[in-house]
């Protein structure tokens, strides 16, 4: 039998993405970036624990929003803004299926460019989304923003979250999400990252500290 991707070579392992047995070169060529791989491929699995982690090197600086500085002290004194802010991508990837890596750092990417271009000018520019899983990831960011806020004035009478500190935590994000993710179109290691630090039948509440250190620390 030959590979049912590109019908020359032999097949010698079953692919749970086209449901058929392919050979070892497609299965490394196409892993997730013409196949949705599931997560629990064990082919797809065994690739992530040999494959090195992305550096800065490997990823556009554009990207990375270089000019905006993020201390080790904000991440200390923010720690739960950022843990909330992580668990929020992680409800939305959980609400969506099929949200992939692209589709949070896409999302990410807007809201960090408004947000710089309010810290900037002052001026409110909301960025046009692409695709409605996008914007529900956006929402649920800015859901959490909302939320912490109105925490914040409940325990001390005002909010101490200015728009420089969210600023900051969006580039943290942006960053994290770029160094988890493959690079390939289909990726879904930071989606898997994400559900690994907040699993689906824990409260975020009581996995908060752990979860916290974990997020800062990746």
């Amino acid at each position: 039998m030959n590979c049912a991707i590109c019908e020359i070579r032999k097949e010698k392992r079953f692919c749970p993405a086209v449901h058929g047995r392919i050979c070892p070169q497609c299965c490394g060529e196409q892993r997730e970036v013409t196949l949705d791989c599931p997560s629990d491929c064990p082919y797809l699995l065994q690739a992530r624990e040999h494959e090195k982690q992305r550096s800065a090197g490997d990823i556009d600086p554009a990207a990375l929003f270089l000019k905006v500085e993020v201390p080790d002290q904000f991440m200390y004194e923010k720690e739960h803004l950022l843990m909330g802010l992580t668990y929020a991508l992680a409800k939305a990837a959980r609400a969506d299926r099929s949200l992939n890596d692209q589709d949070l750092v896409a999302a990410l990417t807007v809201l960090t460019t408004s947000s710089q271009t309010r810290v900037d000018s002052g001026l409110h520019y909301e960025q046009p989304f692409t695709s409605d899983g996008r914007r529900r990831v956006a929402a649920e960011v800015e859901t959490m923003l909302k939320e912490y806020r109105e925490a914040e004035q409940k325990h001390m009478g005002y909010s101490t979250l200015r728009e420089s500190d969210v600023l900051k935590a969006l580039v943290f994000l942006v960053r994290l999400a770029l160094g988890r993710t493959s690079g390939r179109p289909k990726s879904r290691a930071f989606v898997e990252f994400l559900f690994a630090q907040f699993p689906e039948k824990e409260s975020p509440l009581v996995t908060a500290q752990d979860a916290g250190s974990r997020i800062i620390l990746p």
